[in-house]
């Protein structure tokens, strides 16, 4: 990934520093288990410790020749162990290796993500907290609905990220395996008791059955995680952006001193960290795709998903890291607007209160379709003449043959659409936690 979307402790991760080192912390623990079986004998061990490291560009000097990182990997740290060398990587495969590494990274990386996401879910439940009762319009098909609360999005928002979270760890939880079984998976070299061991050291579970590698849907679990989450992120940054158009403007961006929106025009101040995440997000769906792609490999194994991962495993964790910081950041920075939600609300003229006059019609033994097409009529004046639907409502004498002003003034009252928000943040976050 490049270094605009990186942050550091994620980036970190994934250098060829990173990657040897985790090689290692695997190669270890197998040396680790094999000692403790006895194969190894102490004084070998102890060597072995103490002197096993590498030198990245040694491995890379070597692989010209070799054509085989994993080969030149262990050449290079034969190097610096000496004879003791000769028990490293005694009775495996590269993909002992490679896949309980990976493993070990991923798992890594998936501690960030989730503490990313839980820093999301905090801003998101403070600002659904704090605008609770914050009437705003609520839109379907982009048109005006009926009302709801800004408080009221954000909590919907917060409940689904709860929903990315839980996903996400569950394919954390199924990634959490490694696999030191040999060639193809038969132990014919090694012993299940030398893997529960090995893994056990490197804070993993033994995959039940493993070919030579780690079957495929573990990973296209935890990379399609991802990409939910993604798209949970672009779904809550459309709405955003849409909530900053100029004609809207009920949101706005933070935007910082000395900042410019426009090479041309100096007046903008465009929507630009809601736009880059929806943009990003794409990304995290597109290695999703290729992550599924990997799974239907040949027979035991075969090495086509491998360049995939070397892309995949990277860009898609220090994207998703870089995602979740970002929109913490924007959110926390958001400007609200009650002042213009309050104009939005207005903009329709009070057609909003349409279904409200319908079901008391209906509730006094109207048909439904009479009563409707007696309020579709008022809404449809009150449309074009750009009139308050009230006053059309007070001004249609069939409708007034059946409500009183008394009854109208009642169903005029905004604050009705709010009278089970409490009950569904009690749901979302818990009774006593507002």
């Amino acid at each position: 990934m490049i270094e605009r979307y990186s942050r550091p402790e994620m980036a970190a991760l994934w250098t060829m520093e990173a990657r040897f080192g985790a090689w290692l912390e695997v190669e270890l623990a197998v040396c680790e288990a094999w000692a403790s079986l006895g194969v190894i004998p102490q004084a070998d061990m102890e060597s072995i410790r103490a002197k096993a490291s590498f030198d990245v560009d040694r491995i890379l000097e070597i692989e010209e020749k070799t054509r085989h990182d994993v080969i030149a990997f262990l050449t290079a740290v034969e190097e610096k162990v000496g004879a003791s060398a000769r028990f490293i990587h005694l009775g495996c495969t590269s993909s002992d290796i490679v896949d309980t590494a990976n493993a070990v990274l991923l798992v890594r990386a998936g501690a960030i993500i989730l503490a990313d996401i839980d820093k999301v879910l905090g801003v998101l439940k403070t600002m659904a907290l704090a605008h609770k009762d914050l009437l705003c319009m609520g839109r379907t098909h982009g048109i005006h609905a009926e009302p709801t609360s800004f408080g009221l999005k954000m909590a919907g928002f917060y409940a689904e990220f709860c929903r990315h979270r839980k996903r996400f760890a569950d394919a954390l939880e199924n990634i959490r395996v490694g696999k030191i079984s040999g060639a193809v998976g038969t132990y014919a070299h090694l012993s299940p008791e030398l893997e529960a061991k090995a893994c056990a050291i490197l804070g993993l579970a033994a995959d039940p059955v493993s070919t030579q590698i780690i079957q495929r849907d573990r990973h296209a679990q935890y990379f399609t995680a991802l990409a939910l989450l993604g798209g949970g992120v672009e779904r809550l940054c459309t709405e955003l952006r849409h909530l900053q158009r100029t004609e809207v403007l009920e949101v706005e961006e933070g935007f910082a001193k000395g900042q410019k929106g426009s090479s041309a025009m100096p007046h903008k101040k465009n929507p630009i960290s809601a736009e880059n995440l929806c943009g990003l997000s794409r990304l995290l769906r597109t290695n999703a795709l290729a992550s599924m792609e990997n799974m239907p490999l040949w027979h035991e194994r075969d090495i086509s998903h491998s360049s995939v991962e070397r892309v995949i495993m990277p860009d898609s964790t220090i994207l998703a890291d870089y995602i979740l910081n970002r929109l913490a950041g924007l959110l926390s920075n958001l400007r609200v607007i009650p002042e213009n939600m309050a104009r939005n609300l207005e903009a329709s003229y009070g057609l909003f209160y349409s279904q409200r006059v319908l079901v008391a019609l209906v509730d006094l033994g109207l048909p439904r379709q009479k009563a409707y097409e007696m309020v579709q009529a008022a809404a449809m004046r009150s449309w074009d003449a750009k009139s308050p639907f009230k006053d059309q409502v007070l001004g249609d004498t069939q409708i007034r043959e059946h409500l009183t002003l008394e009854t109208l003034e009642r169903l005029f009252d905004p604050c009705y659409y709010l009278r089970y928000v409490s009950a569904i943040f009690d749901r979302v976050f818990g009774q006593g936690q507002e």
